[in-house]
């Protein structure tokens, strides 16, 4: 898909931002109003200036120009794959929910359902949990000698991804030997710390990198995306290229003229307000999982207790996933006429990849036949249009980003926009969007708690908790 380099292509299918129905304009009283935003120029600039100022450091700002031997790399590896017939992605968080998005983006829906012919790749399985019915059903539908298994954690040691290659291990080694595991297993980690390089040298393993200052949530761009995208067939090219156009895009610092900037702006006026759950409705189910990935880059990056003079501020925004229509017939009614203490965020979609017609019929029944001569099409254009509409007119604050159509360009696009997103509005709220002291919290209790050396004063304070009263267990 070479046309990427052609710029008016590129324009052609540059993703739009709609904040019509955040603005006090189109919204009424509750809407924003222009002179807000100007209030807030003192922080937007120097949110702005932070932003040029740590570029640096945020290295997966770079990933859409530095990849070229990697993704060259990459490309070798998928052709050296044909014998594979299951893909595994061993993973969690970033590591999964990244890959996931991109297959069901741009992948047939019913990707894994095809027969090899029409696949054009293996089926593809991202294994983002450790319920063990779960690793059972997957063995129980893949066969070992054709498969291989993607190992990916950044740290080199997170205990569910570690867990699974301790199981996947054992089955190789039952039906080749230890010498076939660099035939099965593929290493995504960093280069030099941790236990899974550790394991990669030992038995030679093709190795891929996460780089430095890339974690995991901001990670799709990058290898650990990468390999499992290429592998089913996906542009890597064009998504790297999409990303690098909306790079572009959100380099401007007035954030009038910036389309990730003016959203974070926006979602920080309306925390301000009260607003604190933040919903994602995709209207495509190619869309559907990039909620899932967006609820875990918004989370775990504003969701802080401390800011970054270290003054505890409790901040954050909850994520909510729904998907259009579906969700139009069991959260919309909580949108429309419960509180305001949400912004709604509509991905939609000019083009569709296919339409389907609906026929004529049941002409003795007006209220059914009325659909005959439409398409899907028009259907679900109209729910979108009709929901946005609903929510503008009960005073509910939503905006609306579209995608021309959904393709590799694209999609990079929008994976970088929310990108930029976060790292802005962090900067608005003065946290750290990088790291995650909760989610290490977990960790290292989980860790006492299977007794993993040196995480023995976590154990005794994990025992030293008060004692569960049973009156208090019905």
């Amino acid at each position: 898909m070479s046309q990427y380099r052609d710029a008016a292509w590129r324009e052609s299918m540059r993703v739009r931002v709609d904040f019509n129905n955040m603005m006090e304009d189109t919204l009424g009283k509750r809407g924003i109003a222009a002179a807000e935003i100007a209030a807030l120029s003192p922080q937007l600039e120097k949110a702005a200036a932070a932003m040029e100022q740590k570029r640096p450091a945020m290295k997966w700002r770079e990933l859409p120009y530095n990849q070229g031997e990697i993704v060259a790399d990459i490309e070798r590896t998928v052709k050296s794959l044909s014998w594979c017939e299951d893909f595994v992605v061993l993973g969690i968080g970033g590591s999964a929910l990244g890959p996931l998005a991109v297959q069901q983006a741009l992948n047939h829906l019913h990707y894994n359902d095809l027969p090899r012919e029409k696949r054009g790749g293996p089926r593809l399985f991202v294994e983002d949990n450790v319920d063990p019915e779960r690793m059972k059903a997957l063995l129980d539908v893949i066969d070992p000698a054709k498969a291989v298994f993607n190992v990916v954690t950044k740290s080199g040691g997170t205990s569910e991804t570690m867990s699974q290659l301790l199981i996947v291990t054992p089955l190789i080694e039952k039906l080749y030997g230890r010498d076939a595991l660099s035939k099965h297993l593929i290493a995504t980690t960093d280069e030099s710390k941790g236990n899974l390089i550790k394991i990669a040298k030992q038995f030679g393993l093709k190795t891929y990198y996460v780089p430095d200052g890339v974690g995991g949530r901001f990670s799709e761009l990058c290898p650990v995306g990468l390999v499992a995208a290429a592998v089913c067939g996906i542009d890597i090219r064009a998504l790297l290229a999409g990303a690098a156009y909306m790079d572009e895009l959100t380099k401007p610092r007035d954030v009038w003229k910036n389309p990730a900037y003016m959203l974070a702006a926006l979602q920080f006026i309306a925390m301000r307000r009260g607003c604190n759950i933040s919903v994602m409705m995709p209207y495509a189910d190619s869309l559907k999982l990039m909620a899932d990935w967006y609820a875990q880059l918004w989370a775990e990056s504003l969701g802080k207790q401390f800011d970054l003079e270290g003054k505890e501020v409790r901040e954050g925004q909850t994520p909510v996933k729904a998907l259009g229509v579906t969700d139009q017939h069991s959260q919309v009614q909580l949108y429309t006429e419960g509180p305001y203490d949400k912004v709604v965020t509509f991905l939609g979609v000019d083009r569709y990849r296919a339409d389907v017609s609906i026929p004529n019929g049941f002409a003795g029944i007006p209220d059914v036949a009325f659909l005959g001569g439409h398409t899907l099409y028009e259907l679900i254009k109209a729910e979108q249009s009709a929901t946005e509409y609903a929510l503008c007119k009960s005073g509910h604050m939503s905006h609306t980003i579209t995608l021309p159509e959904v393709n590799a360009f694209t999609v990079g696009e929008l994976l970088y926009l929310f990108e930029v997103e976060t790292a802005f509005a962090g900067e608005l709220l003065n946290i750290n969007a990088f790291n995650q002291p909760g989610v290490e919290e977990g960790k290292n209790a989980a860790y006492a708690l299977l007794g993993r050396p040196g995480f023995g004063e976590k154990k005794a304070e994990l025992d030293a908790r008060p004692p569960r009263k049973e009156c208090y267990v019905l």
